[in-house]
């Protein structure tokens, strides 16, 4: 007789009940670790398909994806002269939050360099890349755009000629590709009135002074556009990628680069490591936490279970010892229990995780070692909350079986 197999029957809506319950902890553990893995694929999901060797930002700062970068676009002209490199691109990354067809529509803009950079290494689901300089976007499957449809984002209306799939940022955000001028547009987009307080704030600063009594062409220049005046300058870009020669050596060219006093070089193994220790790392700190604490309630379950499910047999674990029954026997039959149940658990917890996770606002990446990890872990802790229930069974007398 296997007492395991008939404990089993006996209780079956409690032992079912309760492999549900670990089997629901356990999912929620997978997608944890699922959620870590996605969020660091969508952190990397740019610096991976871009192929930039080098990324070029303001000095100081940590790049485009970690915090504010500005840079003068004309800084890539510098930078096709240092000796090995092949090209460079300026960058431009922000985050804006519209109203679409009445709902927030919330997207990372990135500004690619038309017409050297098209889009050509984003992944395409449906469309085409960039083919004009203005008005043309590439967005992201999870920001709900079909091909065709038209988005107005500040003064312009942007037509999406693209569809791609698992562009994603680090905070979750769906990816919309512009031209670099775009998204300059986009991000310095002023109202109206805006503008001409600004004019009109520029004309009175140039009247209080010599120079604009003297020189009264600068006043008139003042009240016009910003373009219009060498001091000011273009607009700024995030960052600028550069791709190296073959054959060149990427850690002198690196150096020369850093060695000039506005700006800050990093490498891509370099860019990788600031975005996964930088910004995920609290995230995997804290979802690591809840991971733990939820194994820690799982085999504090299991073992609550297994102890009662022993209680109530105590009159059939006394008459086995009564019949010559040795305590390995009856610590196995417990043990089968606890695997079973744990077992039973971790497939509940894979077949529910296959079907929920992909409806979960974040992206869930679950790799076959999160799996074997999982079921490494399951063997542990079912193994751990036998451990009460066999103990219980070995204080058993077997004269019990007479009360």
């Amino acid at each position: 007789m296997n007492l395991a197999a008939q404990d089993i029957r006996h209780n079956l809506g409690r032992f079912a009940l309760t492999a549900v319950g670990i089997g629901l902890l356990l999912m929620i553990v997978l997608g944890m670790r699922g959620i870590y893995r996605g969020m660091i694929d969508d952190a990397l999901v740019v610096v991976d398909r871009i192929g930039a060797d080098l990324w070029v930002v303001q000095r100081g700062t940590r790049g485009p994806f970690a915090e504010i970068s500005r840079l003068p676009a004309n800084l890539e002209h510098r930078l096709r002269a240092v000796p090995g490199v092949a090209s460079a691109r300026s960058f431009v990354s922000h985050n804006v939050q519209r109203e679409h067809i009445g709902k927030p529509l919330r997207m990372n803009v990135h500004g690619l360099a038309w017409p050297e950079d098209k889009g050509q290494w984003v992944n395409l689901i449906a469309g085409r890349p960039l083919a004009r300089a203005h008005y043309e976007m590439i967005a992201d499957a999870s920001l709900g755009l079909a091909l065709g449809e038209k988005l107005v984002l500040g003064k312009d209306t942007y037509t999406a000629v693209g569809v791609t799939k698992g562009m994603v940022s680090s905070g979750g955000d769906g990816i919309a590709f512009f031209t670099v001028q775009d998204a300059q547009a986009i991000q310095f987009d002023l109202a109206g009135e805006a503008i001409r307080m600004e004019r009109a704030a520029r004309v009175q600063r140039a009247v209080g002074q010599d120079i604009g009594r003297v020189q009264p062409l600068l006043l008139e220049l003042g009240g016009g556009l910003s373009s219009g005046i060498p001091a000011l300058g273009p607009p700024m870009v995030s960052a600028i990628t550069v791709r190296l020669a073959e054959g060149s050596d990427a850690g002198w060219v690196a150096d020369t680069i850093a060695a000039w006093p506005d700006v800050s070089v990093h490498t891509r193994d370099g860019q990788v490591q600031l975005l996964v220790h930088g910004m995920i790392d609290k995230a995997r700190r804290q979802l690591g936490l809840f991971s733990t604490l939820l194994v820690i309630i799982s085999t504090i379950i299991m073992a609550l279970i297994l102890y009662t499910l022993t209680l109530d047999k105590i009159h059939d674990i006394a008459m086995l010892k009564l019949m010559g029954a040795r305590n390995s026997m009856i610590a196995g039959l417990i043990l089968q229990q606890a695997l079973l149940l744990g077992a039973l658990g971790f497939g509940i917890a894979w077949y529910l995780g296959g079907w929920i996770f992909p409806k979960f606002p974040r992206r869930v990446l679950v790799a076959p070692d999160d799996l074997w990890g999982l079921a490494g872990v399951v063997l542990i802790i079912s193994v751990l909350s036998s451990l009460l229930g066999i103990w219980k069974a070995m204080r058993v007398e077997p004269n019990k079986v007479l009360s």
